[in-house]
């Protein structure tokens, strides 16, 4: 069964954001990196660079494909997860804690509202599964 963790949030590229006092963390999640299959490279942003919600930050390959990375808020980008360059991995191994990809400072907290929760996403993939 795909982990869905309760206190984040989702998008319907399958990333997930977790809300904190002053930055959002970003990642993917379990159900992404199980069907991406084993991660060998990540591309990342820099620090300093602005994203926007929806557009394309960085990418994802694995052995089984190459995967774009969608904005789930817009913001600054305040720190990329370097360990991943090295050992990419790592999002296989615990997608929702060291596998984070990046933190951004949001301009609008308010686009939170437009993510997914954990029942909504859990409803998502379910019938995605079947069509």
């Amino acid at each position: 069964m795909v982990d869905i963790p309760n206190d984040l949030k989702y998008t319907e590229e399958h990333e997930w954001a977790r809300v904190d006092d002053d930055w959002v963390e970003i990642g993917v999640t379990d159900y992404a990196q199980d069907a991406l299959g084993e991660i060998v490279f990540v591309e990342l942003p820099g620090e300093g660079d602005d994203i926007t919600i929806g557009d394309t930050f960085g990418g994802i390959e694995s052995t089984k494909s190459v995967s774009d990375l969608y904005a789930p808020i817009s913001g600054e980008i305040i720190e990329i997860n370097e360990a991943l360059l090295e050992s990419p991995e790592i999002i296989n191994e615990d997608p929702y804690g060291s596998g984070w990809i990046v933190r951004v400072k949001p301009y609008d907290s308010s686009e939170l509202e437009t993510l997914l929760d954990s029942e909504s996403y859990s409803d998502f993939i379910e019938n995605q599964a079947e069509e």
